[in-house]
């Protein structure tokens, strides 16, 4: 994909470019910060994503200090209510709360940055959303396949270190933060009633200011 002079990045736009330009019946999509270090990483998503009522399938991502950067998206998690990683930045020999870093499970949402999905399912939901040109993209596109009845699964055993950011920068300052202040602002109107009901797949009673399955305390 070949941006236009003066046009600002849009990972949704790269993402829908590059699978127009595939055959196959599955597709991973794999960030360029992304160092897989699971031999069988292939089949173990691709266990999940052939099921017919399978949509897309994520890995276990870490920080290259060793601590947990992905292990399934939560709904209104964190700081913007939008959503945030499960279990973000505990360590990697933590089995999780009751042991949810150690079996596969469905989530509500999984990170673009390590994801399997049919083709035909990717066509079917209309693929990413440009207007998440950076952030949420892969959570609106799960949540597209969870309107269409398919469950998006989060398995431990396609583990990878993820070196976040490192190709594009953060979203803490200047336009970055502003585009992403955008993005989540978009992202909480197109799902405001979804995320009223919160996420089916985190307990009401935990918090939403910790990813560490922590009670809320209000």
């Amino acid at each position: 994909y070949q941006r236009a002079e003066g046009e600002a990045f849009n990972f949704s736009k790269v993402v829908n470019f590059g699978v127009a330009q595939t055959e196959g019946d599955f597709l991973v999509l794999l960030n360029n910060d992304v160092e897989i270090i699971t031999v069988n990483w292939l089949e173990e998503l691709l266990m999940y994503a052939q099921r017919k009522d399978v949509g897309a399938v994520g890995g276990k991502l870490y920080f290259p200090d060793r601590t947990i950067q992905h292990a399934g998206v939560i709904l209104g998690l964190g700081a913007h209510r939008t959503a945030g990683h499960a279990h973000y930045g505990m360590s990697r020999q933590n089995l999780g709360y009751m042991g949810r870093l150690c079996y596969a499970q469905d989530m509500s949402a999984v990170t673009g940055a390590c994801l399997m999905v049919a083709k035909a399912k990717f066509e079917e939901v209309g693929g990413f959303d440009p207007s998440f040109a950076v952030s949420l993209n892969d959570v609106d596109f799960c949540l597209k396949l969870r309107a269409k009845n398919y469950l998006n699964v989060f398995t431990p055993f396609c583990e990878a270190y993820h070196y976040e950011s490192a190709s594009r920068g953060d979203d803490l300052t200047g336009e970055n933060a502003r585009r992403y202040n955008e993005e989540s602002a978009h992202f909480r109107k197109r799902y405001k009633e979804v995320l009223q009901k919160g996420d089916p797949y985190y307990n009401p009673n935990f918090t939403l200011d910790k990813s560490d399955f922590s009670l809320r305390m209000e």
